[in-house]
Order: structure tokens, then sequence, then C-alpha cells
């Protein structure tokens, strides 16, 4: 995983198995072997890659694309964020209750095929949070309404001849 900083320093490494804001700092064992611990409020966003491979050391999570270009196809609450740092990044996130609950959000990118797989980013670290569109949902109605169509007995069975 890779640690984005407001400050713009970025942190590579490994989180320990309680991941979560319960604790005041975030634990990280990076690549020589230290374990870090960086304070929540400093933290931008956390992105799970595929591999640490840091080809570039200025976008080290290679996230280039921020925004939808089109309207997404997987299911989800597509989200716009706007951090306290006034930088702009959109999302599907799952609609349940960890929006609501829990310390932050996890997020997946707008290009899933770049080395970012999902981004969680703890809820300080978010000004405003628009819901731009629920993907998925209509379908399922539309697929329930066909059935109950399909399952209504004609009045006047057979030729009206």
């Amino acid at each position: 995983m890779i640690v984005r900083k407001f400050t713009r320093d970025w942190v590579a490494g490994y989180a320990g198995a309680s991941f979560g804001q319960d604790a005041d700092a975030l634990e990280i064992l990076d690549q020589t072997g230290k374990v870090l611990h960086i304070n929540w409020d400093a933290v931008k966003w956390v992105c799970y890659v595929r591999d640490l491979a840091l080809v570039d050391p200025a976008n080290p999570e290679r996230l280039l694309q921020k925004r939808f270009a089109v309207r997404p196809r997987t299911a989800g609450l597509w989200l716009r964020m706007t951090l306290t740092d006034g930088e702009e990044l959109e999302g599907l996130a799952a609609n349940d209750r960890s929006l609501v609950d829990g310390a932050g959000l996890l997020v997946t990118p707008p290009d899933t095929r770049s080395s970012t797989q999902r981004i969680y980013v703890p809820r300080q670290a978010i000004q405003s949070l628009q819901v731009v569109g629920l993907i998925g949902a209509a379908t399922h109605r539309r697929g329930a309404a066909a059935r109950r169509a399909a399952e209504q007995p004609e009045l006047f069975p057979g030729d009206a001849e």
C-alpha cells in the first residue's frame, strides 16, 4: 500500500492487521523494515496497489485518472469527494452502512487497470462529499417488474374469435 500525506510526501509499505482508525496513528511497515506511525490527520489517502515497484517517485500510486470519463458500469455509489487540500477524487463505493459508519471510505478508483485497486480516504480528509449517481439499482427494479408481468395471468385465455 502507498500512503499519501497532505504534505505531498508518501510512504510505501504494509499495514498492520488492525488497519483502521481505532488508533490515533496508522502503523506501517515500510520497505526497509522500519515501523512508522503516521497520524490520521496527516493522511490524505491510502492506496492499495498491485505491486510496490516504484517507477515514478512523483506519482508512485500511478493514479492518473481521478474522475470518471464516462458513467461507470460497476454497481455501487458514484461519489465525488473534495479533500481538505482542494483536490477532487471520484470513486465507486459499496452501497452499505460503511458510508455512514466507519472511520473512512473505501472506493474503487476510475481506472482499475492502473496499479491502484482501492483507495481508502479517512473521514477527516474529506471536506465535501457528493453522490453523483447510484449505479446498478435500476436494473434490479426492471428485472423484478418484468418477472411480475410474466407471472400475471391472462384475463381472457385463448383466441378471441
